[in-house]
């Protein structure tokens, strides 16, 4: 996929901020998530390590969509168009199957406090997580069918799952909109239910703590954000697309739209998790100390050029002297 020359900046742009902020909140969050289940091992935390990994895979191939926008083709090892193809449209939705997952663990927990109890273990939610990535990847495997072709207008130009033939479009066309339906229409609705019922159970109970609540809004609010921003434009096109039998005019920018995903869901890691909360408390104190101790090493230099005296060459003493 291949924007237009007058939108090459824009998607770069995009790209390259989400690359630059991704990556590091990313990896923040990998890093106090492994350390939670080496303690602990939790079904939250194992969903929301899950979710972590699909963030880190999609911005791991995120820099193949940048050579091929700054070559205007696809010029890179033909392999790696499915490849990375795969890796950009199954993580995109995987996220959405880790955040319905992670909802209806929360609404279990606090709808079903005890009976859910009895089969809150870290194996099942392995088996879930397992079983979610097999859905995400099976249904997008569909790129190795239809993902490199030549250009009408060019033989020898290449480019990465687009300019589709009308056979390809027969295929691809009912396959988007049971992709739609099945990995976003049915988890967006689950989750908007489970955590629509999360906060009027715990609004409703008055033993739990304000600043629990106001964590619980946050979470709710980054999740719902996320997938009607990064999520619903995109899934979008596939229902239109279907109905039009075409390419939306407006798909790339929806697609380009499910890129931020990555950028915010370490704030639903921040609202979901203690361990990530105090990483991030640890890495901000860190940096603080750093730039503190920078600013005063700069004074002290400062300080010292000041009060140490003038110092007087040999010229300057032999030339005083009548």
């Amino acid at each position: 996929m291949a924007p237009a020359a007058s939108q090459k900046e824009m998607y770069l742009s995009v790209y390259i901020i989400t690359i630059l902020t991704g990556f590091p909140t990313n990896l923040l969050a990998l890093h106090a998530l492994i350390r939670k289940l080496c303690n602990k091992a939790t079904p939250n935390a194992i969903l929301l390590l899950n979710l972590t990994i699909s963030d880190l895979s999609f911005l791991a191939f995120l820099p193949f969509k940048v050579a091929e926008i700054l070559q205007g083709q696809w010029n890179m090892p033909s392999f790696l168009c499915p490849l990375s193809g795969l890796f950009y449209f199954s993580t995109i939705y995987s996220s959405t199957l880790f955040l319905t997952a992670l909802s209806v663990e929360r609404y279990l927990g606090v709808a079903f406090p005890l009976k859910y109890k009895l089969y809150r273990k870290p194996s099942y939610a392995a088996a879930v997580s397992t079983f979610l990535w097999v859905c995400a990847f099976a249904h997008c495997s569909i790129v190795y069918v239809t993902e490199y072709n030549h250009e009408a207008n060019d033989s020898m130009k290449f480019v990465c799952y687009d300019n589709f033939t009308k056979k390809q479009m027969e295929v691809l066309l009912p396959f988007r909109l049971e992709l739609g339906i099945v990995l976003f229409c049915f988890p967006f609705l689950i989750t908007c239910f489970c955590y629509c019922s999360f906060i009027r159970i715990l609004v409703s109970s008055p033993h739990i703590h304000r600043e629990k609540k106001q964590r619980a809004i946050g979470l709710v609010i980054t999740t719902l954000t996320v997938f009607a921003i990064c999520f619903a434009p995109y899934n979008a096109s596939h229902l239109v697309g279907f109905v039009q039998m075409d390419n939306m005019s407006w798909r790339d920018e929806a697609l380009l739209l499910s890129t931020l995903n990555a950028c915010l869901d370490p704030f639903i890691f921040y609202f979901s998790s203690t361990a990530v909360q105090n990483s991030c408390k640890t890495c901000l104190v860190k940096l603080s100390l750093c730039n503190s101790h920078s600013t005063l090493q700069k004074l002290i230099s400062k300080q010292t050029i000041k009060m140490d005296p003038p110092k007087i060459s040999d010229s300057q003493i032999n030339s005083s002297k009548f």
